[in-house]
């Protein structure tokens, strides 16, 4: 089995790492850090409109000598822009920034009321073929089912929060008999489990970093990480995740640091209508 890519349910291969851009500085310093990430062998580069950085993140793509057709980008929706009409405005607006013709992967950054409508801009991208896969962000079983009500295609992918302490395992049940491909956001926790004792012993065990082992337990979950760094050294650290393979009863020990769905590293934006599902 290659673990380099996921194949989505309509057949597309998603890279099995992404690399994350939130808060990547400024469009120079954003172009810098994407082009260094493509050198080393990332390919999936996941952004969105909130992050303010597609400009930066298209001149990474164009200046890194990359194929186009060999990079996996991902954008989202953001919470201003749901409804038909404006989410193709504002994916046409995208578009532009990142100066593409096709996004490969585009995702409603969080539900919304207009779930449904919003919907249905999405299917119209999928099916012209200016996307070529849809998915979701944020969302919960609840808005997955609503939506099935009304959609013609599923999500392909519903990007998350995941970590070692919030492991997501319904989610992941439901994700894997629904054929909807689970991706995780601050997949390593923003660092606060690097003084882990148990982690510091399974760096130590596997000769890796805990970012690397965090990774690690991740994909053999069969989720796809998205870390973020602007570290170089990091950066190169994180895609290192595929000359090992941690042990099933290493994985079940990782899983025990799982605290519930509720504990995030991040607050939920104050204008989405998520908490009330």
């Amino acid at each position: 089995m290659n673990e380099n890519f996921k194949v989505l349910s309509n057949g597309v291969k998603m890279p099995s790492i992404g690399f994350g851009t939130y808060k990547s500085g400024n469009d120079e310093e954003t172009a810098k850090i994407v082009k260094y990430a493509l050198k080393i062998g990332y390919r999936q580069i996941d952004t969105a409109s909130f992050y303010g950085n597609e400009v930066g993140i298209g001149n990474g793509i164009k200046e890194s000598g990359i194929n186009r057709e060999d990079i996996f980008l991902v954008t989202k929706l953001w919470n201003d822009d749901h409804g038909y009409d404006k989410t193709i405005k504002a994916f046409n607006k995208s578009l532009e920034r990142l100066q593409v013709d096709y996004i490969d992967l585009y995702l409603v950054h969080w539900p919304n009321k207009l779930n449904s409508e919003t919907w249905k801009a999405f299917e119209y991208l999928y099916k012209t073929g200016k996307v070529k896969s849809i998915g979701v962000c944020n969302f919960k079983v609840a808005h997955l089912e609503e939506l099935k009500k009304t959609a013609q295609i599923m999500p392909m992918v519903n990007q998350i929060e995941i970590h070692p302490q919030s492991s997501k395992n319904d989610m992941l049940s439901y994700c894997e008999e629904n054929n909807i491909q689970l991706v995780a956001w601050s997949p390593i926790m923003r660092g606060k489990l690097f003084s882990n004792e148990l982690m510091i012993g399974l760096a130590e065990k596997y000769k890796k970093t805990i970012a690397q082992i965090i990774l690690r337990w991740h994909l053999q979950r069969g989720v796809i990480p998205i870390p973020k760094s602007s570290n170089e050294e990091r950066i190169k650290e994180n895609l290192n995740i595929f000359d090992f393979e941690l042990s099933n009863d290493d994985i079940k020990t990782i899983d025990l640091l799982n605290e519930g769905d509720n504990v995030s590293v991040s607050g939920v934006p104050e204008n989405t209508t998520y908490l009330k599902f």
